[in-house]
């Protein structure tokens, strides 16, 4: 399906190589050198369980920690894992939550990740916030129209901004240090950070947001279950997991902290997909002669080539600068002749599936909107998006 170099490093997975595997960025795909290392943690962890969760698993926690923090720019000491970037922005939630009452506001954004907006909507059934949504437009003109749109939004009540750094429906990177500049320390700002790592250079210590979340299963190849949470030095005493376990009354030992014992251990887990972050960032490294930022790079340029193939099919308005695209491209299908499934996505997706393309079509913002959203990563090369404009021209029956 894809050309020879694409070919060979598909090979360092166990995808499908009949299929064309264009959606990197919903769920990742794991190297199979990487799930080895995962598999040697998981033996070691059962040949003596109670060993490997007294003894073992804090100096390698610890190991895996500092390698993400130098990958992500940040501060070992604020840095702790969590199951995925969602799991962050609840935790988050859950620590502002004595600080919210009837009226205070939180701002976020029309390109926000679902998920998100619904933990937002709870917290405004929950306790009376009100959620003040930035209408970003799309296409967009370039990152000062993000900066302004979520800016015009504040007001005096406003007790958090939650932002994203590259949306996940339209796969625009967003002018976050901008938006932290304007805002930090005066208002809080949480940027969710689940597309970050791994599809653009990362200097978090440099950023100064109060919270940064990410996942490490998408554009790194770590396994499923690897994200973190970057905590700014004077926000880690207030800031709890959603889970309350042994670390609340814990003697925290030298060269630890409260606000990590509170983090490392919610109960008995499977911990492999975090200790083997460091595997996932060297195995990807070596993919490409350069190393991440070559690697980087090399995605970046093919993502705009395959959306310059897109747009040549459907022509519309550059839907964002170049500068605004990492690894994820979109733009606008023809409108559904389907009925509204009552869903995010189109039925057009089925289609495609059938005949051996995996990407995304939304109906974003709504139905019959249709978007289509495709990834690239280093075992994707151009001829693959040349067959998705073909099947997209000719359906099957």
């Amino acid at each position: 399906m894809a050309g020879l170099f694409a070919s060979t490093v598909l090979s360092m997975w166990t995808l499908d190589q009949s299929r064309r595997h264009l959606n990197h960025g919903s769920f990742g795909a794991t190297p199979i050198a990487v799930l080895e290392k995962q598999a040697e943690w998981i033996r070691q962890l059962e040949s003596s369980p109670p060993r490997f969760m007294i003894n073992d698993l804090p100096e390698a926690l610890d190991r895996a920690r500092r390698a993400t923090a130098r990958f992500v720019g940040g501060d070992e000491e604020g840095l702790v894992f969590v199951r995925n970037a969602s799991t962050g922005v609840a935790s988050v939630l859950r620590s502002m939550e004595p600080f919210l009452g009837p009226g205070d506001e939180i701002v976020t954004n029309a390109h926000d990740y679902n998920a998100v907006r619904q933990m937002l909507r709870f917290l405004e059934a929950r306790i009376g916030v009100i959620i003040r949504v930035a209408q970003v437009p799309f296409p967009v003109r370039g990152p000062q129209e993000v900066a302004a749109a979520v800016l015009n939004q504040l007001t005096e009540r406003t007790r958090l901004v939650v932002i994203d750094h590259i949306t996940s429906p339209t796969g625009l990177i967003f002018p976050v240090e901008k938006i932290v500049d304007q805002l930090e320390p005066d208002v809080p700002v949480l940027v969710d950070g689940a597309h970050g790592p791994g599809q653009v250079p990362l200097d978090l210590g440099s950023l100064g947001a109060s919270w940064y979340t990410g996942n490490l299963h998408k554009w790194v190849c770590a396994p499923k279950g690897a994200g973190f949470l970057l905590t700014r030095s004077d926000r880690r005493d207030m800031t709890i997991p959603t889970v309350i376990s042994h670390g609340w009354n814990a003697k925290v030992p030298t060269g630890s902290s409260r606000y990590r014992m509170l983090f490392d251990w919610l109960g008995t887990d499977d911990f492999s997909p975090w200790l083997v972050v460091p595997d996932a960032i060297d195995v990807m490294a070596s993919t490409t002669v350069g190393g991440w930022p070559a690697l980087m790079e090399r995605n970046h340029r093919l993502i705009l080539n395959a959306r310059e193939r897109l747009l040549a099919r459907w022509p519309q308005p550059e839907p964002a600068p170049a500068p605004m695209v990492g690894s994820m491209a979109t733009i606008f299908l023809p409108d559904s002749s389907e009925p509204d499934p009552g869903g995010e996505l189109s039925p057009l997706m089925g289609k495609l599936d059938r005949d051996g393309f995996e990407v995304i079509v939304s109906l974003w913002p709504a139905w019959p909107r249709q978007l289509l959203r495709v990834s690239a990563h280093v075992y994707n090369d151009l001829d693959e998006y040349e067959a998705l404009v073909g099947a997209l021209i000719e359906p099957s029956s």
